[in-house]
Order: structure tokens, then C-alpha cells, then sequence
């Protein structure tokens, strides 16, 4: 079973106003390390360092783009929400899950690069635990092992690729 570690507000909040971290992964810098499942020339899937739930992906466009709307002509943000759709369908295929979750979540005061979270919820969750509280960050994240994450972005690329 996966433990969770408690939820540090202030880390977070360092983390989080620090340079833009999807831009930094994708410029290969190792202090922001994660696992990429898929990239091409629009959009890239990778694993969340930071998971509440098994699973736990987010899709963000390769340009740095602030708003969710109006940073994007149609013709793009469709193309994102294929993407979206893919790595959603393929995390559908290779875990169990009752619903995915697919938000956009982001600050312009921190995290300002748009990206989308795809959150697997697993089957027999209480109604309670479901929703927003299934991805309340007060209530930490799992502790998933580096090599676990690694695996499962691989398979989901692969998913993705077919």
C-alpha cells in the first residue's frame, strides 16, 4: 500500500513561484525532474511529482501559454484537448478507474504555465473522499516510488503511441 506524506503548504508554495516548472522540464533542467509519458510538437503528458491519486498525469502545451481560454485559437485548444482525450483514454485502459478527473487548475501568481490534471479515481472510493476531495492537497500526496512512476509514464506512452 502507498502512504501519504502530509501536505507542506510552504514548500509548496516555494515550488510553486519558483521558475515555471513545466517550462523547466521541458528544457531538460534536472532540478525538475519528471516523467515524460508523451511529447510531440504541441503538448506533453507526464507524471505528477506531486499525485493524489495512482495515476496522477498532467498535459500541458509545449509553448509557455497563461490562460486556459483565451491563449489559444480553437484550432489549438482542440488539438490540446486530444491530447487530453488520448493519455485520459489510455490511463482509463491501464488502470482500474470509476472516473477521471480532468481539470486546469493554475495561478497566475504561481504555476502560470496551463496544464491539465488527468486524476484516475480507482473503484470504491467513498462518495465522500470522491471529487474535490479526492485531489485536496491538504490532504498530501502519495509516496510513489520513483521507478514506479517511471513505469507506468512509459506504459502510458506506449498506450498513447498505439
Amino acid at each position: 500500500m502507498t502512504t501519504r506524506v502530509p501536505w507542506q503548504p510552504d514548500a509548496y508554495l516555494e515550488l510553486a513561484r519558483r521558475a515555471c516548472f513545466i517550462c523547466e522540464l521541458l528544457a531538460g533542467n534536472p532540478d525538475y525532474p519528471h516523467h515524460i509519458a508523451h511529447r510531440d510538437d504541441r503538448a506533453v503528458v507526464f507524471a505528477s511529482r506531486f499525485p493524489s491519486v495512482r495515476g496522477h498525469f498532467l498535459v500541458a502545451p509545449v509553448d509557455h501559454r497563461e490562460h486556459v481560454v483565451t491563449d489559444f485559437t480553437p484550432d489549438e485548444y482542440l488539438a490540446l484537448q486530444s491530447v487530453v482525450h488520448r493519455a485520459g483514454r489510455a490511463l482509463t485502459e491501464l488502470l482500474t478507474v470509476e472516473r477521471l478527473y480532468v481539470l486546469s487548475l493554475g495561478s497566475r501568481q504561481a504555476n502560470r504555465h496551463v496544464h491539465w490534471h488527468l486524476a484516475p479515481l480507482p473503484p470504491g472510493v467513498p462518495y465522500e473522499q470522491q471529487q474535490t476531495a479526492a485531489l485536496d492537497p491538504t490532504r498530501g500526496h502519495l509516496d510513489v516510488p520513483d521507478a514506479e512512476l517511471a513505469d507506468l509514464a512509459r506504459r502510458l506512452g506506449e498506450r498513447m503511441a498505439t
